[in-house]
C-alpha cells in the first residue's frame, strides 16, 4: 500500500454517487408508532478520488437531523468501507462492504433499539441508473431474521 493509491473500478463505482440528491423514505417506528415517512437531501461530495462523503438533512423543524456518510474501498482487504453519524445518535455505524452489480451492501453492527443490546445490521445501496437510486437498512432479529426497517428513495437533482 503506497500514499499515492490509483482510483480502481470500485472507486469510480463510488463515484457514481457524487451529487446532489432529494430522497423519500420510509421507516419502521415500533410496533407503537407505525410507519414514519420523511424527506430530505444528500449532498455527495469527492474526496479525492478514494472517497465519497455524503451530508444529509432530514425532516424540518424540531424533527430535523443531519448525517455524514464516508465510503471508500480498500485495496488490500477487497472490502468496501465507512463510517455513518447522525446529530441524533451518539453511536458511529462502522461499515465494511461487498458490490455486486450495481448493489453495494454494507454491514454494521449497532444497538438494537428495541432491546438495548447489539446486532448485525446492513443498509442495502442500489443505483438504478445515474439519476435514481434507493437505500434499504435491516437488522437482524434476535429470531436470526433480517427484518427491513427503513427503505428510501433517491432521485438526482443535480
Amino acid at each position: 500500500m503506497s500514499m499515492n493509491e490509483a482510483a480502481l473500478a470500485e472507486h469510480r463505482w463510488l463515484a457514481r454517487l457524487v451529487g446532489e440528491w432529494a430522497y423519500e423514505s420510509e421507516c419502521d417506528m415500533g410496533p407503537e408508532q407505525g410507519t414514519g415517512k420523511m424527506s430530505g437531501t444528500e449532498i455527495v461530495r469527492p474526496f479525492g478520488d478514494l472517497w465519497v462523503i455524503g451530508e444529509g438533512s432530514y425532516g424540518s423543524g424540531a424533527d430535523s437531523w443531519q448525517s455524514i456518510i464516508t465510503l471508500g474501498y480498500h485495496i488490500v482487504d477487497k472490502r468496501f468501507v465507512g463510517t455513518f453519524v447522525a446529530n441524533t445518535m451518539t453511536h458511529m455505524w462502522v461499515y465494511s462492504g461487498t458490490l455486486e452489480g450495481d448493489t453495494l451492501t454494507l454491514d454494521a453492527e449497532g444497538p438494537d433499539f428495541h432491546s438495548g443490546k447489539t446486532t448485525q445490521y446492513q443498509d442495502i445501496l442500489q443505483i438504478q441508473d445515474s439519476a435514481s437510486r434507493t437505500l434499504t437498512s435491516r437488522m437482524l432479529t434476535a429470531e436470526g431474521q433480517w427484518v427491513q426497517i427503513m427503505k428510501a428513495s433517491y432521485r438526482r437533482k443535480a
